[in-house]
């Protein structure tokens, strides 16, 4: 059965500059919230929700309340990988007492979707847009449909490419498959769309 289905979205110029403009809002909440992770070293996705989220709403009223909870968790998850996986070379561990890094996430970020910003149904998604939903159809291939039928969604990630937008959708135990990630003691792949700069 599989584990993920990623499906190209056939835009037009217009709708891809909303989907383009959603992702830069979506990064720069993100860089919002990196701050005050480096100063507190807190990157839990329920204590971040609580020190930062009325705030970041405060901040950036139109990306609205959902996708700024989408944002936290895409902070949250990127810094496990970087300070948490083992094999990475800003694991706490190698850091010390030194500052923590400062992660930039590129405006080229994934943006991360739930069931309140993104729906399925027969056979058209809605989703979420900074001036409103835009749909598309949405042909599947039969392993694709029963993966929606039978398996646990668990992420719904847009990613851009030169090739256009995609939308990947995960299915599974994302914890389990993150705790494999940070079990694993081999370098450990660091996410492209983010920057890392060290403490001087």
């Amino acid at each position: 059965m599989k584990s993920q289905v990623r499906i190209r979205l056939e835009t037009t110029p217009e709708q891809s500059a909303r989907l383009v403009a959603l992702q830069t809002a979506f990064a720069e909440v993100c860089n919002a919230l990196v701050p005050l992770v480096r100063e507190t070293r807190v990157w839990n996705r329920v204590a971040l929700h609580h020190m930062a989220y009325r705030g970041l709403r405060e901040r950036f009223p139109a990306l609205g309340s959902q996708m700024v909870c989408n944002a936290i968790y895409s902070v949250s998850r990127s810094c496990r990988i970087v300070f948490q996986a083992p094999g990475s070379p800003f694991h706490l561990s190698r850091l010390g007492d030194r500052p923590l890094p400062l992660l930039r996430f590129l405006d080229t970020s994934p943006v991360y979707f739930d069931r309140h910003t993104l729906s399925l149904k027969a056979g058209q998604i809605s989703m979420y847009t900074l001036d409103g939903r835009m749909r598309f159809e949405l042909a599947l291939q039969t392993a694709d449909s029963e993966a929606f039928h039978q398996r646990k969604l668990c992420e719904i990630i847009l990613q851009r490419e030169p090739t256009g937008h995609f939308l990947s959708f995960r299915f599974g135990d994302t914890a389990g498959a993150e705790n494999v990630v940070l079990a694993n003691s081999d370098p450990v792949l660091l996410p492209e769309y983010v920057l890392i700069e060290e403490a001087a």
